[in-house]
This record gives structure tokens, sequence and C-alpha cells, in this order.
């Protein structure tokens, strides 16, 4: 079976990457330059150096498959961190051979592009037979996101130090990165209450009681903790008591996530976006304190539609989906206005939190105006918008522009 040239090519970068040490990198690259320049020259010495580096290689190559680690992995990463917080965990490692182990560690393979290993020198000059040891894994996440690290093997540099002869792999599982964000407050939205098909299903336990309304006849399905037995009496056929619980504040978070097809990506991603999100974390986190129903909206590739009880554990989901939101290439507001279009109905207020001003964002803004909803227009960018947004505000109401500086250093306070 022929492997291809580019798994080929990936092999052999990580074996560059994780199977050579620094010393190991300098040795290979000593070889190949002797052995160039002994390939056009007759100069003897050149071919004393080629052979020699060649033997330190290939020895210790055949020592580290002859001392391979023989040990056991213990421990596991956090499911989920927030980005630029550090993820700390750490690693039990366990030998089973009854000889002892000389320059021993841990490493993390093919570290995904937006993870650092702030340590990635874990190594243990000797480990007694049948010993273990623990090794503190810290790595930081610059952007949002889920990850995925494969494994973390364990190696020995013996006897040179130039080579990494692995051992056992331990796999790890996936883990979250969620978007980071700075508390702030929420300015005065009408919060009125709106009716709610469905009920006390659409929210948590947290919020007021239902209140009784009345009587009304049995129906087969009817509760039978709802039997009103006094009316029964009086009626002299069975009655059962309804409620009212229909009526609560409902709120939609809407995200725009719309980068130009042209625009690429940065080291940390998209900073408008990624500002974005992060005002609509905090956004989401001053509405959990109250009790609310939060509907989230998010065009990426495919559409996120989430929605959220009246509870601050709610928070947590709201920030998973956050963390896996992608940009779109094409606009996005044709496929969140239809899904909005048919909650606003029972959508009090809707809180918009754009990447630019245009008259497609104009038009969704006054179709939840027109459904009778209040909005609230937030835009992140750096630099002018495509059109002024300023003349909007006699009938869009306040809108507020951020910078992406200003979202990522904390300086909002309130919206």
């Amino acid at each position: 079976m022929r492997i291809p040239l580019v798994k080929q090519v990936r092999y052999l970068l990580n074996e560059w990457r994780y199977g050579l040490t620094d010393g190991g990198r300098y040795l290979v690259i000593g070889l190949l330059a002797s052995g160039a320049f002994g390939s056009i020259t007759l100069f003897v010495p050149i071919y004393i150096l080629f052979c020699i580096l060649l033997a330190v290689l290939v020895t210790a190559l055949l020592t580290g498959l002859a001392l391979r680690p023989s040990v056991r992995i213990d421990g596991s990463l956090p499911e989920k961190i927030t980005a630029g917080q550090p993820l700390h965990a750490e690693f039990r490692l366990s030998t089973r051979s009854r000889r002892p182990l000389y320059d021993v560690g841990l490493a993390l393979s093919r570290l995904p592009a937006y993870i650092e290993d702030t340590e990635p020198a874990r190594t243990l000059p000797h480990l007694a037979p049948v010993a273990a040891a623990s090794f503190p894994v810290t790595l930081r996440a610059r952007k949002r996101g889920s990850y995925h690290i494969p494994a973390i093997r364990a190696y020995t540099t013996f006897p040179f130090n130039l080579l990494r002869s692995r051992g056992r792999k331990h796999p790890l599982a996936p883990f979250l990165v969620l978007p980071s964000f700075h508390p702030i407050q929420l300015v005065d939205l009408p919060l009125g209450r709106r009716y709610q098909p469905g009920g006390i299903a659409l929210t948590s336990d947290v919020g007021e009681s239902p209140e009784y309304i009345g009587s009304r006849e049995y129906h087969d399905g009817d509760s039978c903790r709802r039997i009103d037995f006094r009316s029964w009496a009086r009626l002299a056929r069975p009655a059962v008591k309804e409620f009212q619980e229909e009526y609560y504040c409902r709120l939609a978070l809407v995200v725009d996530t719309f980068v130009a097809p042209g625009r690429k990506k940065s080291r940390d991603g998209f900073p408008e976006l990624e500002a974005a999100i992060s005002l609509t974390a905090a956004a989401a986190d001053a509405l959990s304190r109250g009790e609310y129903i939060i509907d989230l909206f998010a065009a990426g590739p495919e559409l996120y539609v989430f929605r959220a009880g009246r509870h601050i554990a709610h928070l947590d989901n709201i920030l998973e989906i956050l963390a896996c939101v992608e940009e779109c290439r094409t606009n996005p507001f044709e496929i969140i206005a239809p899904a909005i279009a048919a909650e606003l109905a029972n959508v009090t207020s809707v809180i918009c939190v754009f990447l630019d001003w245009d008259a497609l964002r104009a038009a969704f803004v006054r179709t939840i105006l027109e459904a009778g909803s209040a909005a609230r227009v937030l835009i992140v960018r750096d630099g002018p918008t495509s059109e002024p947004w300023a003349p909007d505000e006699d009938w869009a109401g306040p809108i507020s522009v951020f910078t992406p500086a200003d979202v990522a250093a904390g300086r909002i306070e309130q919206i």
C-alpha cells in the first residue's frame, strides 16, 4: 500500500518537531550538511565527520528502541476552560519495569494551532524501578473552540538527549474552550411579559408559581392532581383546576458572524468576530442573573438556535454554543431572519450584536420593531461601517459602537 506524499511529509514534520530534541535537530542538520559537502568534495575529514555523526545518531536510535519506557499514564485534561486562561492538569507516570529509567518524561503531540504548551520540558533524570512520578501540564488556549489533542506519550532521551524514544501513549478526550468576557450591566430594556405557548415547559424550576384562575369540566387525559373536589361536589360531575403559567419575559440574542470571503484569518482569528462573541457572552451573563427566557441565534456554517430557561446554570449551555460558532462567509441574515421572524410574536426584546451596519441589517432591525419587539443594536467594528448608522437612530433607537480593543480590555461597563 502506497502512503500519500502529504502523509509522508506530515509524518516527517511531526518527527522533526516531537521526535528530536534541540540537540538532535542540530545533529541532523550537521549530518545533512556534511553529507552534502562530502558528495562534492574529496576532502577526507568531511567523510569522517559524516560517519561520526551518523554513528552517534544510529547508536542513540538503537539504544532508545531497546530501552523504550514501559509505563502506565493516568490523568486527564479538564472538559472546559476559558480562552486566555491557563489549563492545569496533572498526569501520573508509573513504571512497570524492574530496571531504572533515565531521562524519562511526557510529551503532548500534535497540538492544535491555537493551543500553546507553556511547559514543554517535562523530564526526570531518573525514575526508580516500579515507582511513580507526577508531571504537571499547563496549556494555554488563545482562541475559543473545540479542540482535541490526540494523546500524551511517555518518552526517554537516553543516552545522548538527541532523540525522544516514545513508549505507550495515553489518549485524551476533546475539551472545550469557552469565550472569555468581562461582566457588564444591561441598560433598561422593555421587559414586559408575553404569552408563551408551552408555558412552564420552556423554563426551569426557578420563577413564579402558576396562578389559579378557575375550574372547568374534566377531560380525558387531565392530571388527577388537578381535580377540584369542591367543584365536583357542587356540580355533581368531575372538574379540574386551571392555572395561568404561560406569561414570561423572553429575550433574544442575535450575533452577527459574517466575515468577507477574501479576508484571511490572523494568528488569533478575526478580532471583530471574537470581540462580538465575547460581548454576546457578557450580555448572556447579565441576562442569566434575571428570570428570563433567552433565545440565542447565531449563523455560522450552520444556524445555531438555542433556548435557555430562567436559571444561571443555562449560561454554560450558551457559552458552549458560542465557543463553537465559526465565521460565515455568506450573509447570515438570509438564514437568521426567517428563523427569528417566526419567534418575534413571543419575544419582548432583541439584543443585536452586529459586525457592520448596512441596508440588510437595518431591514432586519425594522422587522423586529414592526413585530412589536424592542431592539438594542450593538456594533463591534474597528473602523467606519459600510453605511452611516447615526441617521437610523431616529427609528432604531440608540446604537452603540465598540472597538474590539474596548471589548478585550473590559472597558464596556454597560450596554
